[in-house]
């Protein structure tokens, strides 16, 4: 995948590789999802956050990048980090070694503080720009919206995680194993892409599906 002239490895784990900077970027973690549901009263199963890191741990590890980039919502609320494991810990600060870590704000954690890293608004690297929230700028990758794209094949209807992008920019789909996700047919797509002429990257179990906005639905 190309944006802004930037060649991108599409990961099927739904991580972006920068090959060329040798970095890793994930969105929307949201950590700890199932815990802030739980001390609301909605009890979900509390392994979230360790599958989240599970599969984040091996893509640090195929990829062995200088740099990961966490593009916002990697908590899902301002104290999640503080209802970590010691072993979730632990497994954070493992990454982190050897590697520049950096935390960009989202909407759901507006300063994850403790686990290492460092905390941004924002970071430009070469021609892009890593935000959590999209604006529509060239040059951008973001996340917040957490894409899925569903598609009709001859034999039935497949819904899944996908990135959005036009060549000039970008959205990435959610990481967490919690994470929900937002239609492409959605006009907070039509927003940032005039006239929906975007292409869903969409995250299949073997490959990536590049299909046209037109064909999802």
């Amino acid at each position: 995948m190309d944006v802004a002239g930037t060649a991108l490895r599409v990961d099927l784990s739904g991580a972006l590789v920068w090959d060329e900077q040798r970095l890793l970027i994930v969105s929307d973690l949201h950590l700890e999802k199932g815990s802030s549901y739980a001390s609301r009263g909605t009890l979900l199963p509390p392994f979230d956050t360790a599958a989240t890191l599970h599969r984040l741990a091996a893509v640090v590890a195929n990829y062995n990048p200088r740099a990961v980039i966490a593009l916002g919502d990697s908590f899902h609320d301002r104290d999640a980090h503080t209802r970590l494991t010691g072993d979730d810990r632990a497994c954070i600060a493992n990454l982190q070694v050897g590697r520049d870590w950096i935390w960009i704000t989202g909407n759901h954690d507006p300063a994850p503080c403790g686990i290492g890293g460092e905390v941004v608004n924002e970071i430009t690297v070469g021609a892009i720009s890593f935000r959590h929230e999209p604006t529509g700028a060239r040059g951008e990758i973001a996340g917040h919206l957490h894409p899925k794209a569903r598609v009709a094949t001859r034999a039935r209807t497949l819904e899944r995680r996908c990135f959005v992008s036009d060549g000039e920019r970008a959205v990435m789909p959610a990481f967490g194993a919690y994470a929900g996700g937002l239609s492409v047919r959605d006009a907070a797509f039509a927003k940032l892409f005039p006239k929906r002429a975007f292409i869903a990257h969409v995250l299949g179990d073997r490959r990536l599906h590049s299909i046209a906005a037109a064909r999802c639905y």
